[in-house]
């Protein structure tokens, strides 16, 4: 007897759906062609051919427009440039909606507005389709090699039954809440890393004027935040208010707060004396005890 159909946007359906990848840059081709062998099959999408070749020769399906792509697709992956070419996608004349069925669930990797996917998913849900913002973190390297972290936003369901598409090209799945939070825990995240950044521009400076080799310096940085967790060592705390003097965590964040801002002030010096600005380190070096959750009495 033969087995019977089964829709492949059903929940509970025994078989796979087919996944569709919409936007084959520089981060999704790579986090594309990890779906290739998905079991459901593959359909991608994207306005260069060039772009499309290589995965179509993989055994991935090209989709004329997201239109097409969403009538067979019922998991979609959008990664396109922004929040303009999202809402395209999404609602253009050819878009994911114009051609997607109900039980469809639509994510979104790019980084668009706090508001964008709440709002989309309000214009979606009439179609029976769930949008899930799922921006990424971890770069190029991390979409080659399949161990981006995603920080997904959405109801609780859809999120479940994309995971694990997603899981093929990322190392960490989080949700994070309704549909909006993962941009928002994405622009925190970012917040973190350019910050960063800049800081690590201010300490080439510095170090440059004082005779040091940058590579050198570079190497230590790398080595030391391996060991340390850089950022995320002093980000595992539930909340961001001022810790009680019982807290567990107040000892070992206190004594960061001293040390760290016996260096900075160190470094602040070594600046003015060698006429370098600092504004980077003499802000942390006023906010380092708040930031820690551990201010001065």
């Amino acid at each position: 007897m033969a087995a019977p159909a089964v829709d492949p946007r059903d929940p509970g359906s025994a078989a796979p759906p087919a996944v569709g990848f919409v936007g084959l840059g520089h981060m999704g081709a790579p986090m594309a062609g990890h779906l290739v062998g998905w079991p459901g099959g593959l359909l991608v999408c994207d306005a260069r051919a060039a772009a499309i070749a290589p995965l179509v020769a993989g055994g991935a399906v090209e989709a004329p427009s997201p239109r097409a792509l969403a009538e067979r697709a019922g998991l979609v992956s959008v990664m396109v440039r922004d929040d303009v070419e999202a809402r395209e996608v999404v609602l253009g004349d050819d878009g994911l909606l114009s051609g997607a069925q109900p039980g469809t669930v639509v994510a979104i990797h790019s980084t668009i507005r706090p508001d964008t996917a709440p709002e989309l998913a309000r214009q979606a849900a009439p179609y029976g389709v769930a949008i899930v913002d799922a921006p990424v973190s971890g770069g190029i390297g991390g979409a080659h090699e399949g161990s981006l972290a995603v920080m997904a936003g959405g109801a609780p369901q859809p999120v479940r039954r994309i995971t694990p598409a997603i899981e093929r090209w990322a190392g960490l799945v989080v949700h994070v809440g309704p549909a909006g939070a993962g941009t928002r825990a994405k622009l925190a995240r970012t917040l973190v890393q350019y910050v960063a950044y800049a800081a690590a521009g201010e300490a080439r400076r510095l170090a440059e004027a004082a005779g040091i080799d940058l590579s050198a310096l570079a190497e230590v940085v790398r080595q030391s935040d391996a060991t340390l967790g850089g950022p995320a060592a002093v980000m595992l705390r539930d909340t961001a208010a001022p810790l009680s003097r019982a807290d567990e965590w107040y000892g070992p964040l206190a004594r960061v707060r001293d040390q760290g801002e016996t260096d900075l002030a160190l470094a602040v010096t070594l600046g003015r004396e060698l006429g370098i600005e600092l504004p980077l380190a003499e802000a942390a070096r006023e906010r380092l005890a708040d930031g820690l959750g551990v201010p001065h009495d």
